[in-house]
């Protein structure tokens, strides 16, 4: 039996037409900046963003990374939202690579202007290291898959752009909150000064995300992708997957969107889930355990004994995540799945 597989949205695998636009891409030596493919995606994406320029790199790790090293210096602090991608997921490279302090605040993958302001601290000070740096995740993967408004981002950034406070957009999966809202990209991600956006989770290309920002900035960021080691040559191939993304698979997500909403009521029909499924707003599923349930590692194992896998995101919390290679049938069937091996 072939598994639902709900661990992430990055398993997805190329559609046919998605291949073949790889196949015929042209190409050439990016560092050279010679690759046409990839200088049409830099500059469709940074007018997505509403920002002058943009710079393809491997991975989201390296874009935020990348991000990182530009817009900070090693001692500062960076102000993110609890449980962030880039304090959680990212195996310490903030203090490995940009040599920064995180300084997680909020709650529920939301940092408001307010919060920031209480928590950011001024340059000079005797003992504090400066704040120099503030970060929104949007969507908020650990939070399961929370929308960010547009006025909250607009408001924060206002407010740290009035305390000389750089900003930044993990917009990882930006795609799935401009279709969540009914904005354009733009109006998501222009407040920022520099965002972030990846092609290989719901738009389902095989790798690649995007840095986009001033042109100063990224001049400045193609240094840190080559020390990084994220310069490559002929990758168009992979950008030719993320321009056909781009066209073909952002409407789409409006139908993960809806199988993640059909997964949940399914998964909250357990008593010994902890999941209200008005609360799911995109294509991430977060639920904890209740008391005298199985633990996580325990769910997830008798999940993957009946054909479902997901991950655990913590002692007594389980992630699933909907895509473009699951059925809303395949969602039902594993919400239904998931409900039974929470039980006893």
């Amino acid at each position: 039996m072939i598994p639902i597989d709900l661990r992430s949205d990055t398993v997805t695998q190329p559609s046919p037409a998605m291949r073949q636009a790889m196949a015929s891409a042209l190409v050439g030596d990016d560092q050279f900046g010679e690759d046409p493919t990839v200088n049409a995606l830099q500059e469709r994406v940074a007018s997505l963003l509403g920002k002058e320029a943009a710079l393809w790199v491997p991975t989201g790790t390296m874009a935020n990374q990348i991000a990182l090293r530009t817009l900070t210096r090693p001692g500062d602090e960076v102000i993110v939202t609890r449980e962030s991608h880039l304090a959680w997921h990212e195996t310490g490279a903030a203090s490995a690579n940009a040599g920064v302090q995180l300084s997680e605040i909020g709650r529920g993958g939301v940092l408001t202007a307010d919060e920031f302001l209480a928590a950011r601290k001024p340059r000079g000070h005797m003992l504090f290291p400066p704040t120099t740096l503030v970060s929104l995740e949007n969507t908020h993967n650990r939070a399961g898959g929370v929308v960010l408004s547009r006025a909250l981002s607009e408001a924060l950034c206002e407010t740290a752009r009035s305390h000389e406070v750089a900003t930044f957009l993990d917009g990882a999966r930006l795609w799935n909150a401009t279709i969540a809202l009914g904005e354009p990209p733009s109006a998501l991600s222009s407040p920022f000064d520099v965002v972030t956006v990846a092609f290989s989770k719901g738009l389902g290309a095989p790798g690649g995300s995007l840095l986009a920002g001033s042109r100063e900035v990224i001049a400045r960021a193609v240094r840190y992708r080559r020390m990084f080691g994220g310069a490559m040559r002929q990758a168009g191939i992979f950008a030719a997957a993320a321009l056909y993304a781009i066209d073909h698979q952002v409407d789409r997500l409006r139908e993960d969107h809806s199988n993640a909403r059909a997964l949940a009521a399914r998964v909250a029909e357990s008593p010994q889930v902890q999941l209200d499924p008005a609360t799911v707003c995109t294509n991430i599923v977060v639920f904890g355990l209740a008391p005298g349930a199985p633990d996580a590692p325990m769910v997830v194992a008798r999940a993957k004994g009946a054909g479902v896998l997901v991950i655990a995101f913590g002692p007594r919390t389980v992630r699933a995540v909907t895509h473009r290679d699951v059925t809303r049938e395949q969602c039902e069937r594993a919400g239904t799945v998931l409900a039974e091996v929470t039980r006893g």
